[in-house]
């Protein structure tokens, strides 16, 4: 299992990746060191507000990030119909995603009404073997939002159904009211990309996540920083293969 600490010169995660530490000129990776980064959040906005300052240091190290989308949030904007809304949330994420530096990939499930059946196993499974990452962080699987849940277990069927042939991590997004019983074994000090991160969510007008932002992830991101002894951080659960702890 990946052992991590803040107050050191280096944080490694995600399938050992080394992340800058916060005041350290970002070094990018040589072509052969560069990893393959899947991201695939419910909606529009999860993988921004999950892992957002993550994902910006590991695009400006060079790495290549998607953010999976595995609905287009239709059900998310109050007074306009599901294809009006998509629409809008699509758009939304791709000006987040340019922040970034990442690519946006939009799945086909519903907002509110996603499903797990044999042809949706199959869906997420042909996503990843497309796309064959190295490293996949999504939705810890216990989670008081059904999409939340549902995309969380797809992508765990994947990984099994494809071998385990990339490290899978979770990420947690409103710890206590949506993900549930989180027990991080990995940390990213995003102090220097946490503005960024923020500039990405707020791209997502029609969501004003001012509001979610105050109350639920910046005390998370305090919170996960005192854990690991910086200013603040973004936690992950490792999915370790069974038999490979050391």
């Amino acid at each position: 299992m990946l052992k991590t600490a803040c107050n050191a010169s280096a944080i490694t995660i995600l399938g050992g990746i080394p992340l800058s530490m916060a005041g350290e000129n970002v070094t990018p990776v040589q072509q052969k060191d560069r990893k393959k980064i899947l991201v695939v959040g419910g909606h529009p906005d999860d993988p921004e507000t999950a892992a957002g300052g993550t994902i910006c240091l590991l695009t400006d190290a060079g790495h290549e990030v998607v953010c999976v989308y595995f609905t287009r949030g239709e059900a998310g904007v109050r007074g306009k119909s599901h294809e009006e809304a998509a629409a809008i949330r699509v758009e939304e994420a791709k000006a987040a995603c340019r922040v970034m530096g990442s690519r946006p990939l939009f799945m086909n499930q519903i907002d509110g009404s996603s499903e797990i059946n044999r042809d949706r196993y199959n869906e997420m499974k042909e996503v990843l073997e497309r796309e064959k990452p190295d490293v996949v962080i999504t939705h810890f699987p216990i989670d008081g939002h059904r999409d939340h849940a549902h995309c969380g277990h797809l992508v765990l069927d994947a990984w099994k159904q494809l071998n385990r042939c990339f490290e899978l991590y979770y990420f947690e997004v409103m710890t206590g009211w949506q993900t549930q019983m989180f027990h991080p074994t990995d940390y990213v000090d995003i102090t220097t990309t946490l503005e960024r991160k923020y500039k990405a969510c707020y791209c997502h007008e029609s969501q004003h996540l001012e509001k979610v932002m105050q109350d639920w992830h910046s005390p998370m991101e305090r919170f996960r920083g005192i854990e690991c002894r910086c200013k603040v951080a973004e936690a992950f659960l490792h999915h370790v293969v069974p038999g490979t702890l050391v």
